[in-house]
C-alpha cells in the first residue's frame, strides 16, 4: 500500500494528503478505508498538537488538550469534501480550534456563564494581555480594553468579571497574603441571631407609638439600651416595682394587640 507523501506544502510543512483524501472518498466502508483514514489522521496529528499548544496554561492539562484536538482532527477528516477545492488545512484548523474552544466553554467553567459572556471573556483576556506589554507596567483600564477589543465598556466589564468565573477558589484555600492558615471559610459569616426577631420588631413598631410617652421611654431603656429595672427607676424617679409592673403591662398589651390582628 502506498504511504502518504510528506512533501513540502506550498505554505508550510503540512503533509500532502490530497491523493489520500481522493482515495478515501472513493473507498466503500471497510478495513482498507479505515486504514487510509487512520493514515490521514496520523499525518495531520502534529498540526493538531501544535494547535492544542496554543491553549496551554489556561487551567487544562496539555495532554487533555491534545486529545480534544485529535478529536477535532478526526471530525475534520470525516467531514472534509475534497471535491470542493479547498485545502484540507483551511478546513481543519477552524474545526480543531473550535473543538478546543468548545471544550473550555462546556467543561472547564466552574460557574455557569452565558455563552455571550464567555466569548467576551476571551476577547477581553487577549486585549488585556496585549495591552499589558504597552501601558507601562500598570493594569489596562476598562476603556483601553474596550477600545482594543472593539467592544463597549459595559461589555469589557462583563468580560473582566467573567475572568474570575472560570475556576472557583476552594473554601479551604489559604487567603493570599496570610501566613497563619487563615482560609476563605474563616471569612464567611454565619446566621445573624437578630434575624429571628425581625418580624416581631416590625409587628411591634407601629403599636409602640400608641403607648404613652413614659411607657415608650421605659421600653426603650429596657430593651434597646439594655438598662436594668433599678437603673430605669432611678432615672425616672419611681420605684423599681412600678417599673416592673409597667413593663409587664405594656408587653401584655402589645402581645394581645398583635395576636388579635393576626387572628
Amino acid at each position: 500500500m502506498p504511504t502518504l507523501a510528506h512533501t513540502k506544502h506550498p505554505h508550510d510543512d503540512a503533509p500532502d494528503t490530497a491523493e489520500a483524501f481522493r482515495r478515501l472518498a472513493a473507498l466503500p466502508p471497510g478495513e482498507e478505508r479505515d486504514r487510509v483514514r487512520q493514515d490521514i489522521v496520523s499525518a495531520w496529528l502534529p498540526m493538531a498538537d501544535r494547535l492544542a499548544g496554543r491553549f496551554r496554561n489556561r487551567g487544562e492539562a496539555l495532554e487533555d488538550l491534545r486529545q480534544v484536538a485529535a478529536l477535532g482532527l478526526v471530525k475534520a477528516v470525516d467531514r472534509y469534501d475534497p471535491t470542493r477545492g479547498a485545502a484540507f488545512e483551511s478546513f481543519a484548523v477552524p474545526t480543531i480550534t473550535g473543538e478546543i474552544k468548545r471544550h473550555f466553554r462546556d467543561h472547564m467553567w466552574t460557574l455557569h456563564v452565558p455563552r455571550r459572556v464567555q466569548d467576551l471573556r476571551g476577547r477581553v483576556r487577549l486585549a488585556y494581555q496585549e495591552l499589558s506589554h504597552s501601558v507601562g507596567g500598570r493594569a489596562p483600564t476598562v476603556a483601553e480594553i474596550a477600545e482594543k477589543a472593539g467592544m463597549t465598556e459595559e461589555e469589557a466589564v462583563a468580560g473582566l468579571e467573567a475572568l474570575d468565573s472560570f475556576t472557583a477558589l476552594s473554601l479551604d484555600a489559604e487567603l493570599p497574603g496570610t501566613e497563619d492558615g487563615y482560609t476563605l471559610v474563616d471569612a464567611l459569616g454565619g446566621p445573624d441571631p437578630a434575624l429571628d426577631v425581625v418580624v416581631d420588631r416590625e409587628a411591634v413598631k407601629p403599636r409602640l407609638r400608641t403607648l404613652p410617652e413614659r411607657e415608650q421611654r421605659i421600653l426603650y431603656m429596657r430593651f434597646f439600651r439594655d438598662m436594668t429595672q433599678s437603673s430605669i427607676a432611678e432615672d425616672l424617679g419611681i420605684s423599681q416595682m412600678h417599673v416592673s409592673r409597667l413593663i409587664s403591662r405594656c408587653c401584655t398589651r402589645l402581645r394581645e394587640d398583635i395576636m388579635r390582628d393576626a387572628a
